[in-house]
């Protein structure tokens, strides 16, 4: 559920929300050059559950997303992720819960190109010298489908290869959450649909918690809700979307925005984003 604006901060944890945002504010510079980036944003992850954030160039889900993942700090209010509030670690700690318990899936993969792909997933335990859980690292390879492509690095894998190769690392460590910014972004139509068809058996067969930044509607449709952000805030949400739903409320905010600005530009999102992708959508 989404926290009203000025909603009193919670005490009581609860086991089905994964991660909570409560007031969170954002701020860039000061003077003329300040930009709230987040304001006063509240709202909660359920655990097991895909989430989809959308919205203008501009609008913070960016912003929103690094927060809630601990790779930013917000000027104001709280993050729980997992039951912990993030604002009072210190480096170590916060170091230790990144590690821990958040994934992420970054749009440029992010492989290190020297090692292979089963180096790669692997690469964070590796780090954090833990052992490598064989029956959930197998399960891993052989859901994302890369069981003859482990010996090889990135500069041999195609685009979708390197991204399920990405997905894997994201989830080799069990993570509370993972945390995937346009993971689809730099692939084709076909990649896309894999990368999403995973991402969508992760939270069905292994019951893991998404929040997904994408700008495409058909990419939204896989989720279970989307919220949708504008000029730091979250002012609408839908739940079991699809992708002409949400392409339809994507062009209101377009149209508001384009009034603001008095310009004529074409909405970016159109209908051929809406394409194959939202066929292969899987049912919650």
């Amino acid at each position: 559920m989404v926290i009203g604006r000025g909603g009193a901060q919670e005490t009581e944890p609860d086991k089905n929300v994964v991660a909570r945002a409560l007031e969170l504010t954002k701020v860039y510079g000061e003077g003329e050059t300040r930009v709230t980036a987040l304001d006063d944003v509240s709202v909660d992850f359920e655990r097991g559950r895909m989430t989809a954030i959308m919205g203008p160039s501009g609008s913070g889900k960016s912003t929103l997303m690094h927060c809630m993942a601990a790779l930013d700090r917000p000027t104001s209010g709280q993050v729980v992720i997992d039951g912990v509030p993030v604002n009072g670690l210190r480096d170590k700690a916060l170091t230790r819960l990144r590690r821990d318990r958040v994934g992420f899936v970054f749009q440029a993969y992010n492989l290190v190109p020297t090692l292979t792909a089963a180096e790669n997933i692997t690469l964070p335990l590796d780090i954090a010298g833990r052992d490598v859980d064989r029956a959930w690292y197998d399960l891993i390879v052989e859901t994302v489908g890369l069981g003859d492509r482990l010996s090889h690095r990135p500069s041999e894998l195609s685009g979708g290869q390197q991204q399920r190769v990405a997905c894997a690392r994201a989830l080799v460590s069990r993570p509370a959450i993972v945390f995937a910014d346009e993971p689809t972004g730099n692939l084709d139509s076909a990649a896309s649909f894999e990368i999403l068809d995973f991402l969508g058996r992760c939270v069905d067969e292994f019951g893991q918690s998404i929040v997904m930044v994408t700008h495409e509607p058909s990419a939204a449709a896989y989720a279970d809700r989307v919220l949708f952000l504008a000029d730091g805030r979250i002012v609408d949400e839908m739940v079991d979307p699809t992708a002409e739903k949400v392409l339809e409320r994507m062009k209101g905010f377009d149209g508001r925005a384009r009034r603001s600005a008095g310009s004529s530009t074409p909405l970016p999102v159109t209908e051929a984003t809406v394409g194959t992708l939202d066929a292969g959508r899987r049912t919650v």
